[in-house]
């Protein structure tokens, strides 16, 4: 029946889950439950069976909670242990009478060993029901199972401990001789492996040589990683670099955020436009999709929808969740498309170089570590106008304002409100932002 399914809907989701155990409680057969599904009844019995959850109710037990024998009722029984020589209590309410007896048999259900497997649905109330040992299917309990299952069978390394050993009798003593992973993976390509992997081991402490053993390990603190990537994937359709590098752009313009220290969660949106050189910033109170857009929306309301699509036609970023609603970006507050978004490789921050170098700046005064809580956009206005009036060598010894004055002319750049700083003025320190307060 799978090859029905629409798709790769292959896999039960949670709702699928919801509907079983309705079902279940209904009274529903596997055949029922798998038509409406889409799968087969075989998929049904076995999610069942491996994803049921086991209870034990102790009441109704016959006086005894740990006695499940059959005989319970009608067994007269004393001493069958043999421990105590004048003992004259029943076996039936001793707790070790499951294990010390010969005639013990276990109570079972007969739902329990065949289909439904599980006690949803049953006739008998649990109180009335005298089975210990009960099983139910609870669609939450089973999702959460399957996800645990699926995620610990991808774990782990994909060689057998022979093969591992063997590359660790290569790979240790060369550590221990100072040879660098990428110095071993080129002598020795027999290997079979990568230099990222080779890293991944040693810092899972998968080889019996150590990160610690690497000759640089010491001087380097872990990275901080503020960004969380997008995760659909759906997204970087005709979106990619190599997309954004057929068309051949001469000027175009790059997007980021710059984050707080821990203690706050403001973050800056900064926007670079690589033909002026020209440096835009705006505060955003959270790192969210709906923040990046109102400050679109807001910017396109300030400078009209042409003078946008002249600014920002095109924009390269990249794959931080923050931007992972490319449509809603690129679709104006008219209905007009305004911009196009593409997105950088991973782990290439390198391709938005402009954006990157204008960062430097901008953490000239605004260190690291620095708190974006009582930052407001005043304060960021200044700190643009004052890396907007700075000399680039690239411009021929021109600020990037005067370049985009001469570019777009007064009425954007009064829209931005952006103005210039006499050369004498300009001020790249923390001093900047204390002197306005």
């Amino acid at each position: 029946m799978s090859k029905y399914i629409p798709g790769n809907q292959k896999h039960l989701t949670l709702e699928d889950r919801k509907y079983i155990e309705k079902s279940l409680n209904t009274g529903c057969s596997f055949k029922d439950i798998a038509r409406y599904l889409c799968k087969d009844p075989t998929t049904i019995s076995k999610e069942i069976r491996l994803h049921r959850l086991s209870d034990w109710y102790h009441k109704g037990c016959f006086n005894n909670a740990h006695n499940f024998c059959i005989h319970r009722y009608h067994c007269k029984k004393v001493n069958a242990c043999g421990k105590i020589i004048l003992c004259g209590v029943k076996c039936t309410t001793c707790p070790t009478c499951n294990q010390t007896c010969p005639d013990f048999i276990k109570e079972r259900c007969n739902r329990l060993d065949k289909a439904p497997y599980v006690c949803n649905g049953c006739p008998k109330a649990i109180s009335h029901c005298t089975i210990a040992h009960k099983y139910r299917y609870d669609a939450i309990f089973a999702d959460r199972k399957y996800k645990e299952c699926l995620s610990q069978s991808r774990a782990g390394i994909n060689m057998t401990r022979h093969e591992l050993h063997q590359k660790d009798m290569v790979i240790t003593p060369l550590i221990f001789q100072g040879q660098s992973p990428y110095q071993i993976i080129t002598n020795h390509p027999e290997l079979d492996l990568s230099v990222r992997t080779l890293y991944s081991y040693l810092d899972k402490g998968i080889l019996s040589a150590r990160n610690i053993d690497l000759k640089r390990q010491v001087k380097f603190n872990p990275r901080k990683v503020h960004k969380t990537q997008i995760k659909d994937r759906s997204v970087f359709i005709r979106r990619m670099f190599s997309d954004f590098q057929a068309l051949g752009l001469d000027h175009f313009a790059e997007m980021d955020t710059v984050h707080s220290s821990q203690d706050s969660k403001r973050v800056i949106l900064t926007f670079f436009l690589t033909r002026e050189k020209l440096f835009l910033a705006f505060i955003m109170n959270r790192c969210t999709k709906g923040a990046v857009k109102l400050v679109f929306n807001k910017l396109e309301h300030q400078l009209g929808t042409y003078d946008f699509l002249t600014l920002f036609n095109t924009i390269l970023t990249d794959r931080g969740s923050e931007f992972g609603d490319p449509e809603s970006l690129e679709n104006g507050i008219h209905g007009i498309m305004r911009s196009s978004i593409y997105y950088c490789d991973p782990m290439r921050s390198g391709q938005k170089g402009g954006i990157e170098q204008a960062h430097t700046m901008l953490r000239m005064i605004l260190p690291k570590k620095t708190s974006f809580e009582y930052l407001t956009q005043w304060d960021l206005r200044t700190i643009v106008d004052h890396i907007n009036s700075t000399p680039r060598e690239s411009l021929g010894g021109r600020t990037p304002y005067d370049v985009a004055l001469e570019n777009y002319g007064i009425d954007i750049l009064k829209a931005l409100q952006l103005r210039s700083i006499p050369s004498d003025k300009v001020n790249l320190t923390p001093k900047l932002i204390r002197f306005n307060h």
